[in-house]
């Protein structure tokens, strides 16, 4: 199973080999610890609670008096009470010899440091305590104290342009953006290794405003915290929402808004459980509607609950997994690289990876968080045409979708750090698909819950039987390999395969200032005849006051077709595919898309636009 979800076959993430196209170098399968990268700084972190906050309605991080100095043989714990109810304990953390690190209060739960081996069992006899656990084997790294800043990697031009990859056309991504590219309304959290948002393909969809480290289990809001220390963080962006801007890839959902919350802690690339606590509550508060959770939750492979400490760490991430999603936030998750059947669960030989694992005998009751909690979309991966993928795991009733992940050669092909791009293979990279599918779906649905988003996926996934293994149990409509199905962009959007035809784009760029008329063209060429009665139009105006707008489709021969006339008040952006009978109208020559700005103040830009005919 995995910590990160990428290529590995038994670690924290959830990937595997990687090859870098600065051009085409070949990287090091990452090992179950990660790939380590320094990070540097002197900047003290920050944190926390904004001023007037009530328990009621945030979870954030409360600011805590941290030790003077760190001290070897600090260890992390989670205190967990009744929610609203830290206030009445957090004094006894003292007395029982440890600290305060951070408080969650609207979920109950303290995040408390101590050198004292007694420290939970003390921390037990507390009235109003419910639970106590350790959340690692191994020492706090003294880098908790001060965090470094990561590095800000010099960034490589590229040369690359855009094509369809058989990630996207396999799950008809490059189809349903003739539906939406998505809405910049629309935030996507990426929990993972951090995110390069100087790429030249993720800086145009970056949101560094809601972007922060959750390293350690408290937010560090500094600018550049959130950044990558390693790779995987910023192939999962990418995936997701690289922007289509004609150069390098184009992720899933190209019109979404992506933010970065860095849980894994430098150096060991680990994902600890007070970090992912802290990670979920960051989403619910910031409006997060789907994260990317390509990981698992260390040390623990399998956390089990007839065990104290993994029956705190279960509690607590739960906890905090349901309050991100009672504040509107959907959680995607990689299922694993370990081949491992999670419906059947017999022994762990992983666990704990922050020290020394060992094998221990597990049940079903064991499980692997966040990707097996309730409300959790558990992610398969399929290789290049649709089978599982040999590494993923599996399990009937467990799995809820698949997606590419690649495996062997067709690895998937996405941005890395420095302005790179790289194959990698994993569920970590299947679930960056299913987010961003489920990113498109709130798109067009914007009043949508978790939930029924959550059901919109499944019930667009396309149906896919066992094949011919008996580990595959179920049926064609849900089984242990694909859950419900291959994701379907498409479908999940609305859409039909549409009817074979050609189709234009221009990517060029056009300023729209105020009180100005300003035109984009196209040439069609190759078309037979007249253009479709149902000719496609597909508008991508990036402007801060679309009531100021009038777009009109201009025809070669000057015939105006109006598309969108001064409507939508104070909202942000044209992102919309327009049907226009356009039957009378020659298909070859000029088209325009002409957007006339009729008001001060607010300007924008025609983005891109395209026919489809």
């Amino acid at each position: 199973m995995f910590s990160l979800i990428s290529g590995r076959t038994a670690g924290r993430s959830r990937t595997s080999a990687l090859s870098v196209a600065a051009l085409g170098t070949i990287v090091a399968l990452a090992t179950p610890a990660g790939l380590a990268h320094a990070a540097t700084s002197d900047t003290a972190p920050v944190a926390v609670r904004p001023a007037g906050a009530s328990p009621a309605t945030t979870a954030k991080a409360a600011p805590a008096a941290a030790p003077a100095a760190w001290a070897a043989g600090t260890r992390a714990y989670l205190v967990i009470t009744a929610p609203g109810g830290t206030a009445a304990v957090s004094g006894s953390v003292a007395t029982k010899g440890g600290s305060v690190f951070a408080t969650y209060d609207a979920i109950g739960v303290i995040v408390a440091h101590s050198t004292s081996a007694s420290f939970a069992s003390s921390m037990r006899t507390v009235s109003g305590v419910q639970q106590v656990g350790a959340t690692r084997t191994s020492d706090v790294p003294a880098d908790a104290y001060d965090p470094a800043l990561p590095a800000n990697p010099s960034q490589s031009a590229t040369t690359l342009t855009e094509s369809n990859r058989w990630d996207m056309t396999q799950i008809k991504a490059d189809q349903a953006w003739a539906v939406t590219t998505g809405s910049a309304s629309v935030k996507v959290g990426v929990l993972d290794t951090g995110v390069d948002d100087q790429h030249q393909d993720i800086a145009p969809n970056f949101n560094a405003a809601d972007s922060a480290s959750c390293a350690y289990g408290k937010a560090d809001a500094r600018a550049g915290a959130w950044r990558d220390v390693d790779t995987h963080g910023t192939h999962v962006a990418g995936t997701i929402a690289a922007a289509k801007n004609g150069k390098g890839v184009i992720g899933v959902a190209p019109g979404v808004k992506i933010s970065s919350v860095r849980i894994a802690e430098p150096g060991s690339t680990l994902f600890f459980a007070e970090n992912t606590i802290c990670g979920f509550v960051w989403a619910g508060d910031h409006g997060f509607k789907v994260t990317n959770n390509s990981y698992y939750t260390d040390p623990w492979q399998f956390n089990c609950p007839d065990n104290l400490d993994q029956a705190a760490i279960i509690e607590g991430v739960r906890r905090a997994q349901e309050y991100a999603e009672g504040k509107g936030s959907l959680q995607v998750a990689a299922a694993g690289n370990s081949n491992y059947d999670l419906a059947n669960k017999t022994t762990d030989t992983a666990s704990p990876n922050d020290s020394t694992p060992v094998t221990r005998t597990i049940t079903n009751a064991c499980i692997d968080i966040p990707t097996e909690l309730p409300g959790v979309v558990t992610v398969a991966a399929q290789g290049n045409g649709g089978a599982k993928a040999s590494y993923s795991n599996f399990g009937n009733g467990v799995i809820d979708i698949a997606a590419p992940g690649g495996d062997g050669s067709s690895g998937v092909y996405s941005t890395l750090p420095g302005g790179k791009y790289g194959n990698l293979n994993g569920t970590s990279m299947a679930s960056p698909h299913v987010a961003g599918v489920a990113a498109l779906i709130a798109s067009v649905n914007p009043s949508f819950t978790p939930a029924q988003i959550r059901d919109q996926l499944g019930v667009q996934a396309a149906d896919k039987a066992c094949p011919s293994d008996t580990r595959c149990k179920g049926t064609t409509t849900r089984n242990g390999f694909f859950g419900e199905g291959s994701v379907d962009a498409l479908k999940a959007v609305g859409g039909s395969t549409p009817p074979p035809g050609k189709y234009f784009e221009n990517l060029t760029d056009v300023t729209v200032p105020d009180n100005t008329t300003v035109e984009s063209p196209i040439t069609v060429s190759g078309v037979t005849g007249n253009a479709p009665a149902a000719l496609k139009v597909g508008v991508d105006v990036k402007h801060t006051y679309i009531g100021d707008l009038k777009v009109d489709l201009v025809a070669p021969d000057g015939s105006v077709y109006t598309l969108h006339n001064r409507t939508g008040g104070s909202a942000d952006n044209i992102v919309q595919t327009y049907t226009v009978n356009a039957s009378s109208e020659v298909a070859n020559g000029v088209w325009k898309l002409r957007v006339n700005d009729n008001a001060s103040q607010d300007s924008g830009k025609i983005d891109a636009w395209n026919l489809t005919f």
